[in-house]
């Protein structure tokens, strides 16, 4: 604890306000208690920040009981409860809404800095765990020590201390803390870890953990400078949301996987925990493949869809797409194109249809593609796939999850919307009762 309480004296200056995440638990009490001392030296304000995961009977005790320390020990106290979860992934989304909550009290008080208790056996175990599910390089890292957020950093400044000297230094100093038990069940996998390798590695090596901290600063070090240059080459192959895969496939090989990289971690933000190799492998197979239009599934509903030379990723609901609605005057469609019913026009293009209602069967309808639709076609004799008429027209697979097909109520399809017209299209000079406008 004492390189911890060093590197903050140096670190902190007068005025500065600083939001505390705690559990209540031995390493968040350790951190606070230690900031309290370093108060007595400098005039630096506290807010403790506590959030109540709510899966446990004993939370609403624990917070009480922090709530009331806090008030004998002249610091400001700040809590939440999480009334809801929504991801299968329980520990990522109350990760996600813990940091949520800390940087709204970092704004709300000007805070210069955000710090968390997590200690070296907590970075060792992060590194170890990574290697082993695989992760990015800056993922290799664990976490870091000093993140610079732009109008604040997030710290951890027990990163120099192992869970015995912050057990060592709360019995020292008789301070109190709680326990959760569920950090003891080996069926989490960080568990394991700390109680299996951990010990192995500090028989092997007491200050272990001093080498896990060097190896993450140096991984750090390399990671922002390639980062700077992935950067530069990212704004080339990367515009409007969609990668060039022309472009991506001229850079370099490291290059292209910290491209990507980078790319997955503008779209996940902090679910990134949830891609590992085997995801990121799937991407860089469907990017060199000969298929021009294909697709994949990752974590938390993310399609990767390959249109040709462009690649994108999309939140992808199932059902949300698809839709069936009765074209009676005017519809706005999903893929936020019209079709209105108009009284004449000059125009005689794809985008307008000409139907006589004596050879359908109304109403009209506008729905999504299905499995096998077919619609014959103005001038032959034949049917033709209404999917292979999108694929022919280099229509990108994401928007034909969405392209607009007109039907009678026999289900014909009688015109495909700025693509196709079927047989029952008339040409202006034939008689017909309905226009339809695409636009």
């Amino acid at each position: 604890m004492k390189q911890a309480y060093e590197y903050l004296i140096k670190l902190l200056k007068e005025k500065d306000i600083i939001v505390v995440g705690v559990s209540g638990g031995p390493d968040s009490m350790a951190l606070l208690y230690l900031l309290k001392e370093i108060r007595k030296r400098l005039d630096i304000s506290l807010v403790c920040s506590h959030v109540n995961h709510n899966v446990r009977k004993e939370s609403f005790q624990e917070k009480e009981f922090l709530e009331d320390w806090c008030h004998k020990n002249d610091i400001l106290f700040e809590s939440m409860v999480i009334e809801k979860y929504g991801d299968d992934n329980f520990h990522n989304e109350a990760r996600s809404i813990r940091y949520h909550y800390f940087e709204s009290l970092v704004e709300k008080y000007h805070a210069n800095y955000l710090m968390t208790a997590h200690h070296g056996d907590d970075l060792m175990e992060t590194i170890l765990m990574r290697l082993t599910r695989g992760s990015t390089l800056k993922g290799y890292g664990g976490f870091y020590q000093d993140i610079d957020k732009g109008n604040y950093h997030i710290i951890r400044p027990l990163v120099y201390a192992t869970k015995q000297e912050i057990e060592e230094y709360n019995q020292k100093n008789k301070i109190p803390y709680v326990l959760d038990q569920s950090n003891k069940k080996d069926k989490y996998t960080r568990n394991r870890y700390r109680k299996v390798v951990l010990p192995f590695l500090k028989k092997e090596d007491p200050n272990v953990h001093q080498k896990f901290l060097k190896f993450s600063t140096i991984i750090k070090k390399y990671d922002e400078y390639i980062d700077n240059q992935a950067n530069k080459a990212f704004a080339k192959v990367y515009m409007n949301n969609q990668l060039s895969i022309s472009k991506y496939l001229e850079l370099e090989p490291l290059l292209q996987d910290k491209v990507l990289y980078n790319l997955l971690e503008s779209v996940y933000m902090d679910d990134v925990i949830l891609v590992n190799d085997k995801h990121i492998n799937l991407v860089k197979k469907m990017i060199v493949s000969n298929k021009k239009n294909t697709y994949i599934y990752l974590p938390n509903d993310i399609k990767v869809v390959k249109s040709y030379d462009i690649l994108e990723f999309v939140h992808d609901i199932e059902n949300d797409d698809n839709y069936n609605m009765e074209l009676i005057d005017y519809a706005i469609l999903p893929n936020g194109k019209h079709l209105e019913v108009i009284d004449s026009t000059d125009l005689n293009g794809n985008d307008i249809c000409r139907l006589s209602s004596s050879d359908i069967v109304l109403p009209l309808y506008v729905r999504t593609r299905k499995h096998g639709d077919k619609i014959a076609l103005k001038g032959t004799n034949g049917h033709k796939k209404v999917k292979d008429i999108l694929i022919d027209s280099k229509i990108p697979m994401k928007d034909r999850e969405l392209w607009p097909i007109v039907v009678d109520s026999k289900d014909t399809v009688v015109w495909i919307p700025g693509l196709k017209k079927s047989k029952f299209n008339k040409p202006k000079q034939e008689k017909c009762d309905i226009i339809v406008k695409y636009y």
